[in-house]
């Protein structure tokens, strides 16, 4: 799996991104009412509605729309979300090569410094019922399927939230819950399926 990494390319991934959480909104916004503050879809869609406005043009490469798209998130998104989020980016842009061609080790590399980031940022582990159980998956997933990498790393992400539902939060405001954070997916979880899924459908 090769393919061409331009800053116009991940602009179309963040733009994707933005329609899917514009898209699901009230979605988010329910999971989080049950669970946790009730903000997670007004928060996404603020911060993505400003990354959307960032115009490909002004910036050099990927990696440094990357970077502004990441700051945007930080400074855009309230709780936890922002910082995750904006983390991801942040560490996956460090890892991007130079713009143009990419291989499956590229993105691969690219995928787990994001990911590592929310970890190391969040604190949390698989099974906390986290973004990181949609996106641990997806990582695995992808390094598993070369051939068709992103479909599967969708398909793993979506599976990983569904996962979420029966699970008692072991952080965020939902682990407040105990267990009657059982039986709602996890908002986040949920989101990153969404990042997941439009990478699938723009840089396959």
């Amino acid at each position: 799996m090769t393919s061409e990494l331009t800053v116009q390319k991940f602009a179309a991934w963040m733009h994707a991104f933005a329609d899917d959480v514009v898209a699901n909104e009230a979605l988010l916004t329910d999971l989080d009412r049950q669970i946790g503050d009730a903000d997670h879809g007004g928060n996404m869609v603020r911060g993505m509605k400003a990354v959307a406005e960032l115009d490909a043009a002004d910036f050099a490469n990927a990696r440094d729309y990357a970077k502004k798209a990441a700051m945007t998130l930080i400074g855009k998104v309230g709780g936890a979300a922002g910082p995750l989020y904006g983390t991801l980016l942040l560490r996956l842009a460090a890892a991007l090569p130079d713009d143009g061609p990419i291989d499956h080790a590229g993105w691969s590399a690219a995928l787990h410094a994001g990911v590592d980031g929310v970890r190391d940022r969040g604190k949390a582990s698989a099974g906390d019922k986290t973004m990181l159980d949609a996106l641990l998956p997806a990582v695995e997933a992808f390094d598993a399927n070369p051939d068709d990498a992103w479909a599967a790393a969708a398909a793993a992400a979506d599976a990983g939230r569904a996962a979420t539902v029966p699970m008692v939060a072991h952080k965020g405001r939902a682990s407040y819950l105990g267990e009657r954070s059982a039986g709602v997916a996890d908002p986040g979880a949920t989101s990153s399926t969404l990042l997941v899924q439009a990478a699938a459908r723009t840089l396959a």
